[in-house]
């Protein structure tokens, strides 16, 4: 029979697995234990600002660690970062964020929260504003700055670098660690997490639980999820992000375009599995792209979403439900640049380049350089293409 410190290991190993750190070292364990021993869940918290309406798939690597403790059976609170959001976290910024009317905050927060629950339980959370506690008066404001230093704040990396470039810092700034902290001692935290970004603002954390007599909370960092670009973190600002939100054809598209060498990181942040060995990266990109179209929308919306992409992109046929155009042709033949600016949006030097360079086609045959000009016939019912995702079948007007 193991011991209750072995068995506190145990937990300990399970719910940090994969994690970047778990700091200070044993300290998770010697709280999984003294919970057991005093008969009580550790709080466990997690706080997200509402400064975007969607959950994307690099929020839900640290969701699904949240929901690992959820399962443990401890308690889980979920902090909506309303007035810390007015803020905005400078974590891996080099420049002030941009201010947010309370309004979307507002709207961002019980969307983000809604979304939150595609993870987690929502029946064994407990969800807090931070606007609770952080709408406080001066002398609560006062004695919470006098807990650190100018100099403690700066030894992070964004500010230090933007110090040294001579950027601007306000003061406001300054104070998102401090806030971020007091979080904790507000719903006193026993564990907090966060990506790798969070890690100062985490450790933050148990200096000012410590100086208002708390105990102090154990950190746990999780890898950070690159972007479909397979680079950069993934962001809604840099456009290299999946919304978990997106349409099951839209998320099964943008998976495939991940580079071949970013999906083990991808296996292993979101499907908690290695990528398949001996297995062409094309295939296993299909697979990555599956699993995570079913695990938002279901294995009939992936086995439709696969099919949509090869109708598309293998097969060059047109979707299903294809929008419609109309078009006149007074004179005869319809002059393809003019058509093609009218119907996409685009200019008639881009359409006629498109046409130069073979990227047209109608009903899945490429138009040339000598399709300048076509018969209407040609034109009425047939699916008009440029590019690989736009379409449109065009009626002749005055027709059914």
């Amino acid at each position: 029979m193991n011991s209750p410190r072995s068995e506190a290991a145990d937990a300990e190993a399970h719910l940090s697995r994969g994690a970047v750190d778990c700091l200070p070292g044993g300290e998770l364990a010697r709280k999984l234990a003294l919970a057991r021993h005093e008969g009580r869940p550790l709080r466990v918290k997690l706080g997200i600002d509402p400064t975007a309406p969607d959950i994307h798939l690099g929020h839900t690597v640290v969701l699904q660690r949240l929901r690992d403790f959820q399962d443990a059976g401890h308690t889980v609170v979920l902090i909506i970062g309303d007035y810390t959001a007015r803020v905005g976290d400078p974590s891996g910024r080099s420049a002030t964020r941009p201010v947010l009317a309370p309004e979307e905050i507002d709207r961002n927060a019980q969307t983000f929260q809604d979304q939150a629950f595609t993870i987690i339980d929502r029946d064994r959370v407990e969800v807090r504003r931070n606007g609770e506690w952080l709408d406080m008066g001066a002398d609560d404001l006062f004695r919470l700055v006098r807990t650190t230093t100018v100099a403690k704040i700066l030894e992070r990396d964004d500010f230090a670098n933007r110090y040294a470039a001579h950027e601007p810092i306000s003061i406001l700034e300054l104070l998102y660690p401090l806030l971020q902290a007091y979080d904790s001692v507000a719903i006193r935290a026993d564990v907090e997490l966060g990506g790798t970004d969070q890690k100062f603002n985490l450790l933050l954390g148990r200096d000012i639980q410590r100086a208002y007599g708390q105990p102090e909370q154990a950190v746990m960092t999780m890898p950070i999820l690159p972007g479909i670009d397979g680079v950069r973190k993934m962001s809604k600002s840099l456009g290299n992000h999946i919304a978990v939100t997106d349409p099951a054809d839209e998320m099964f598209g943008k998976t495939l375009r991940l580079p071949d060498e970013a999906m083990p990181t991808w296996f292993e942040l979101l499907l908690r599995e290695p990528a398949p060995a001996d297995t062409p990266a094309r295939d296993a990109k299909r697979a990555l792209a599956r699993a995570l179209v079913t695990r938002f929308h279901g294995a009939a919306a992936a086995a439709a979403a696969e099919a949509h992409f090869d109708r598309l992109h293998v097969e060059r046929r047109a979707p299903d439900d294809v929008e419609e155009s109309a078009f006149g042709a007074e004179d005869g033949a319809v002059h393809m640049p003019a058509l093609l600016a009218d119907t996409f949006g685009i200019s008639r030097s881009e359409a006629r380049r498109l046409l130069q360079q073979g990227g047209v086609r109608l009903n899945g045959d490429a138009l040339g350089p000598g399709d300048q000009d076509l018969a209407p016939e040609r034109l009425d019912g047939a699916v008009l293409q440029i590019g690989k995702r736009r379409f449109r079948r065009m009626r002749r007007s005055g027709r059914a």
